[in-house]
């Protein structure tokens, strides 16, 4: 009954917000026209709290609901493909996959919504002035938001507690089509957010005082909304694929039967698949968007690059390569399923040479943090031989190769139990082989360009990189895909999985975690000290950017309570799966 009223309470509370604040300003202000500017707040406008600073507040339950709502939004809509997979394959299993990754997400949805409810509170109580201006821009988009989130409640409830009522026959494609809205509904609000996250670093749709010049489409739709939109949806869909994987890790070493362990190992082996096919083209969006906010502000893409922020990308690199790292070594270890994944062993340690000579490539900075001292004795801040190594041209190379050669992991395996009967079987595995050393020669050599290029070009000389990524990706999975289709199938010793690889499962979400924070820090940084970039500046008394230091310290604590609130939830998940035994004959209830 708390809960339910919790999903009911924090949208209405959201919407009298929303509504009420524009017209108590335009109450107190009578004479001012309809088309207000933006206000300018003294800091006599923000309240303080003494126990912890307004920014820190809002930041931790900004992040946490953030890390929540990605994982709620992103499970159905994988959970709704592997019911589709299931459906259309009459295998049980994915359908009894699919209804366990949902009972995960129910439980998240509840501490969804308490920290959703606490949010509003926070902004609307200690930045009043900010979130008054922003819901007249908006206007009705609030109202929407908070009919939206009613509505994905409901069809949240309807798709988990109807998989048994709704499971055979046309009654299953009824389910179906609950699981489709159910992930329309949580994609549109996942839209509305993005278009007010937007707005404050790069307003569209009012003038320069802040005023409004057209609707709230213009408003929404600014340069940066659509390539946030991509990067957030796949964002989400890796990072669902993370955590699902972590339970899967969680329940393989728990088990007690070999049964159980298959179905583990399987649903693991699936979530690292998710995880993986989101996070490869995850790097393009992010590309993308920085792309965008260079064109939109120079000064925001120096301060992300090469400014005070650029050795937090150094951060970003190394979680980037964990992640990579992580999630190869469980395909390896993956290979010892199949007894034909022997013979693709050997290849394993030159993937790993390219993986770790791409990870040092991209962690390493181009400019040092040194005394005076050490530059005296270095020659200058760059690295005499290593310098050249922390330019843009060598990290996109890198990063490049890593992820053609993580798919190449995925592709040994895929290969593992499947024995081509096709006549054409050996020219079309020389056409793979051709395709990966054409392209990969190509990556590099458009880095190598990237060098010679004059700087206004450099950025173009990553597109050749990119287009030969996505050419190896998705003309080999097709004629594999050709090749493998009527293939001779070997068996698939599910749960023959050492205990270490499951350790590699654990590392993913708390890599995707911290990177996640981390990456939401600085984007939300670049408006330095502008709630509403060049707009509506931020005169309170957080209005600076803190030291790294700090920056780590609270990225760290927020993925720590994330984390705790995750081992919680699967523990209520086994909890609600455990069944009492069954009085024995002849006892009765005291």
């Amino acid at each position: 009954m708390t809960l339910a009223c919790v999903y009911v309470l924090w949208p209405l509370a959201t919407l009298l917000l929303a509504v009420t604040a524009p017209e108590l300003a335009l109450a107190a202000n009578p004479d001012i026209p309809s088309r207000l500017p933006a206000p300018q707040p003294t800091p006599a406008d923000y309240p303080a709290l003494k126990w912890v600073s307004s920014r820190t507040l809002v930041w931790v339950l900004a992040q946490l609901h953030l890390f929540l709502g990605a994982f709620v939004l992103a499970v159905p809509l994988f959970v709704v493909c592997i019911e589709l997979a299931g459906v259309l394959s009459d295998d049980p299993r994915y359908d009894a996959m699919a209804h366990e990754f949902m009972t995960i997400s129910i439980a998240a949805f509840s501490f969804t919504a308490l920290s959703g409810g606490a949010l509003t509170l926070a902004l609307f109580m200690l930045y009043p002035t900010l979130m008054g201006y922003l819901a007249r821009i908006f206007q009705g988009q609030m109202l929407g938001y908070a009919l939206l989130f009613m509505l994905e409640a409901a069809c949240l409830y309807l798709y988990h507690y109807s998989w048994g009522a709704l499971r055979h026959g046309r009654r299953k494609w009824l389910h179906l089509g609950l699981g489709v809205l159910l992930n329309a509904v949580g994609t549109s609000l996942m839209f509305l957010a993005n278009s007010w996250s937007t707005f404050m670093m790069a307003p569209s749709g009012v003038d320069a005082s802040g005023a409004p010049t057209g609707s709230i489409w213009q408003a929404m739709h600014g340069p940066l909304w659509n390539p946030l939109n991509l990067h957030r949806f796949l964002a989400n869909i890796a990072y669902g694929g993370a955590i699902v994987g972590a339970y899967a890790a969680y329940r393989f070493l728990s088990a007690r039967s070999p049964e159980a362990r298959a179905h583990y190992d399987w649903m693991g082996y699936s979530s690292n698949f998710i995880a993986v096919a989101g996070f490869l083209p995850l790097p393009f969006a992010g590309y993308w968007l920085m792309a965008e906010i260079y064109a939109y502000s120079q000064q925001m893409g120096i301060t992300a690059m090469g400014g005070v922020l650029a050795w937090l990308f150094i951060i970003q690199a190394m979680l980037i390569g964990t992640i990579l790292l992580a999630a190869n070594y469980y395909l390896w270890c993956g290979l010892g399923r199949t007894e034909r994944g022997a013979r693709y062993a050997p290849y394993v340690k030159y993937i790993a040479v390219v993986l770790v000579g791409g990870f040092l490539v991209w962690i390493t900075p181009h400019s040092l943090i040194l005394t005076p001292g050490e530059v005296q004795a270095l020659g200058g801040t760059h690295h005499q031989v290593l310098g050249p190594l922390g330019l843009m041209p060598a990290k996109n190379t890198a990063v490049n190769l890593m992820l053609v050669f993580t798919f190449l992991s995925f592709q040994l395996f895929y290969r593992s139990n499947r024995e081509p009967t096709v006549s054409w079987a050996r020219a079309g595995t020389a056409a793979i082989a051709a395709l990966y050393i054409v392209g990969c020669l190509n990556i590099v050599a458009a880095g190598l360009y990237g060098y010679l290029t004059p700087t206004v070009y450099k950025v173009g000389s990553s597109v050749p990189q990119v287009l030969s990524t996505l050419s190896i990706i998705a003309f080999s999975a097709l004629i594999d895909a050709a090749m493998l289709r009527k293939a001779r199938k070997t068996e698939v010793y599910w749960g023959r999985m050492p205990a270490r690889s499951q350790y590699a499962l654990f590392v993913l979400p708390i890599a995707f975690t911290w990177t996640m924070g981390l990456m939401g820090y600085i984007r939300s940084s670049l408006r330095t000290n502008w709630h509403v970039y060049t707009i509506m500046k931020d005169t309170s008394p957080d209005a600076y950017i803190p030291s790294i230091g700090e920056v780590g310290n609270i990225i760290t604590a927020v993925t720590l309570i994330f984390l705790g609130l995750i081992v919680f939830i699967f523990w209520l998940t086994r909890l609600s799966q455990a069944r009492q035994p069954h009085p024995q004959a002849g006892e009765v209830a005291s």
